[in-house]
């Protein structure tokens, strides 16, 4: 049984266009990029029953980050850039990859596709932050916007593929 570490799933950002996406990995500078899938839950206490029963009714998937900014790391700079220039709407909407194991069983890096989900997000910025000689730190959300796309991920072309074609 082989222990999950963090850098054995990996994320992207698209810092190109829809049309031609450019994935730039959320790696150095990224001090965390969570998940919490944030399940909503619906109860009810029916008329024969004296506990609750609860059903899960939806997701409200947010991904927290803190980065320590560097300005050749574009997707670094697509969120410093939303949230400099105060974008809001659509303007402040990215396309998110976050992949599966991005190693196998014992360890070894793959050089394939791997199991994926593509993610709508609304880039929400907290704080810009740094003491005096300190690097500028960046926190906030990676806010889900409707439902993710399953697929692939090719890691050495970096192209994502849904598993189902659009209609």
């Amino acid at each position: 049984m082989a222990q999950i570490i963090r850098y054995m799933v990996a994320d992207y950002l698209n810092t190109g266009t829809e049309t031609v996406p450019e994935w730039s990995l959320c790696g150095t500078g990224f001090n965390s990029l969570d998940e919490n899938p944030n399940a909503q839950v619906d109860s009810k206490t029916y008329i024969s029953d004296k506990a609750v029963t609860k059903n899960i009714i939806g997701y409200e998937t947010v991904f927290p980050f803190d980065i320590d900014t560097f300005n050749e790391q574009e997707a670094i700079m697509a969120i410093y850039n939303i949230a400099r220039n105060q974008k809001t709407g659509n303007d402040a909407v990215l396309e998110y990859v976050r992949t599966d194991f991005t190693v196998d069983e014992s360890g070894v890096p793959l050089t394939t596709d791997v199991p994926a989900r593509k993610f709508m997000v609304a880039v929400e910025v907290s704080e810009f932050s740094g003491g005096g000689g300190e690097a500028l730190k960046i926190t906030g959300n990676l806010n889900g916007v409707g439902d993710f796309v399953d697929g692939t991920f090719d890691l050495i072309n970096r192209v994502f593929t849904p598993s189902t074609p659009a209609t």
